[in-house]
């Protein structure tokens, strides 16, 4: 009897042992059925901006790539917050993604101290997709011909001096503007880069700092003209525009801005990986590349690890300028 006892002990403790190593063998891959029912990729800009364009550029081929439809949902409003706010509200599956910009993401986290979300804390960052730069711009119609022109202007004229923005990028460099030159001028917020535009073009602002996507085909088309880009050198699409430094801003740092694909924290990692995996697959299509240039963005494809410690350098950045240029902004 006592064997048989010390022989069913040994057996059940046996059984103990492989349990575990069985259960987890039997546990299924979150990311084996993923994708098996369409995605929704939320922008927090209106139709017609930059931000919105390079989702649609890239949204048919990451539903290419993943064998699922992705479907672009516009949630306009604060700036871009509303839309972040919305995909953190949602289940952490993978099936709700933020088409991230970084005014919304790492400007926003540098200068507001009470966010309900964090680029790199509450989110996922999935996959950076494309760079930009910024320009400053004024309507045609202005006899303004150079910053130090629209400078003058604007501290002659400061009712008269107001800047159109929908994003904290926007609004940070160009306060930065006025910090380093000493003229005057007015936030007036919109919900997109496409809005931003066409207050330019009628001639209710002044100037804009804004992005080249969205600034470079209006130029091209007359209606508006470009002072200076942010860049180190001329670039193809404005040869004949001066670079910041070669305008007389060469101490405005103005950093390359991004765009690229987040998820909620606790999304499982293999559905991050799967993502990450599919959106860096999509941005190396040839013409999914040619069609990024041609609205002024260049093509990236760095991954989880890559984008995180961008952002993470991005908001240290931002809020050092915050703080030497005292801006102040309200949440």
């Amino acid at each position: 009897m006592q064997s048989i006892r010390s022989g069913l002990a040994a057996l059940l403790a046996a059984l103990a042992l492989a349990m575990p190593a069985t259960f987890a063998w039997a546990q299924p891959d979150p990311a084996a059925g993923y994708p098996n029912k369409p995605i929704r990729l939320i922008v927090g800009f209106g139709a017609g901006g930059g931000t919105d364009a390079m989702a649609r550029i890239f949204a048919p081929k990451l539903s290419e790539v993943l064998g699922q439809p992705v479907v672009i949902e516009n949630r306009t409003g604060a700036g871009g917050r509303t839309a972040i706010d919305f995909v953190q509200s949602q289940p952490p599956d993978g099936y709700t993604v933020a088409f991230g910009a970084i005014g919304q993401l790492a400007v926003t986290a540098a200068i507001y101290p009470n966010l309900s979300f964090h680029p790199t804390r509450t989110l996922i960052p999935v996959a950076m997709l494309s760079s930009y730069l910024m320009v400053i711009a004024v309507p045609s119609s202005t006899a303004i011909k150079s910053v130090q022109e629209l400078v003058a202007y604007a501290k002659a004229h400061p009712d008269k001096s107001n800047y159109p923005t929908a994003s904290p990028t926007f609004t940070i460099n160009s306060e930065l503007l006025k910090m380093k030159t000493g003229m005057p001028g007015q936030m007036v917020p919109y919900r997109s880069s496409n809005e931003m535009m066409l207050s330019l073009i009628g001639g209710q602002s002044l100037f804009v700092f804004g992005d080249a996507p969205s600034v470079i085909p209006v130029a091209q088309g007359g209606k508006v003209l470009v002072l200076a880009v942010a860049n180190a050198k001329r670039i193809p699409e404005l040869p004949d525009v001066p670079t910041l430094a070669e305008a007389g801003l060469g101490d405005l740092d103005v950093r390359p801005q991004w765009n690229g694909v987040f998820l909620a924290a606790g999304t499982p990692p293999a559905i991050v990986r799967k993502l990450e995996a599919a959106a860096q697959k999509a941005m190396t299509d040839l013409a999914v590349r040619e069609r990024t240039r041609a609205l002024a963005y260049n093509p990236e494809s760095a991954g989880s690890d890559e984008f995180r410690a961008r952002i993470d350098s991005d908001i240290r950045i931002f809020s050092d300028v915050a703080k030497a240029a005292n801006l102040k902004f309200e949440q």
